[in-house]
């Protein structure tokens, strides 16, 4: 593929992104995508002839490695330094956009995970990469208990994301990061 087709490529992923994000499996139409990502019809058939499902699945697939990504910038031995800067990305993304991009991923996951295994598989395998990044610091951290607070860890972010984003206020969010210094 050329450079311009890597770019029509991204594109397109980028604007399923940030549109899903928003408004949700359902909300995020495929005229809607074209026309933020400026790409044309056929080109979205060409990269994506899977359609708007394998175009949702990429998209879900890149947000999640983006987030286990900042995950793993945290050196291992301070799960609470990782779950605070977690907190802090999230609630500066929140924020930025008017309180409607907070888990590039919970969004999908309420809309279509019992109803369509393909993404639904993609946002399990998301969650599960955050969760065993999560679970490589506890464990570093010397925690007996690093699969189950793993699991709780996220639990609460996304809970806590949930919470700021229908207050529209980081408060939950700092509830949270205090919560979990005080656990970890």
């Amino acid at each position: 593929m050329g450079v311009k087709g890597t770019e029509t490529r991204g594109k397109l992923v980028d604007a399923t992104r940030a549109l899903v994000e928003r408004h949700g499996y359902y909300g995020a139409g495929l005229n809607q995508i074209l026309a933020t990502s400026g790409a044309p019809r056929g080109s979205l058939y060409f990269h994506f002839p899977g359609g708007k499902d394998e175009l949702v699945a990429v998209a879900i697939a890149q947000a999640g490695k983006d987030i286990a990504t900042l995950i793993d910038t945290i050196e291992p031995g301070d799960t609470a330094a990782a779950a605070t800067r977690l907190l802090q990305a999230f609630g500066d993304r929140l924020e930025a956009s008017g309180w409607q991009q907070g888990c590039p991923v919970a969004t999908v996951a309420l809309d279509v995970a019992a109803a369509n295994d393909p993404i639904q598989a993609e946002c399990a395998a998301a969650y599960t990469a955050w969760e065993e990044a999560l679970r490589i610091r506890l464990r570093a951290d010397g925690r007996d208990d690093a699969d189950d607070m793993a699991a709780a860890v996220l639990a609460m972010v996304e809970g806590a994301l949930l919470l700021a984003r229908a207050q529209r206020s980081r408060e939950p969010l700092k509830r949270v990061e205090r919560t979990l210094r005080n656990l970890l």
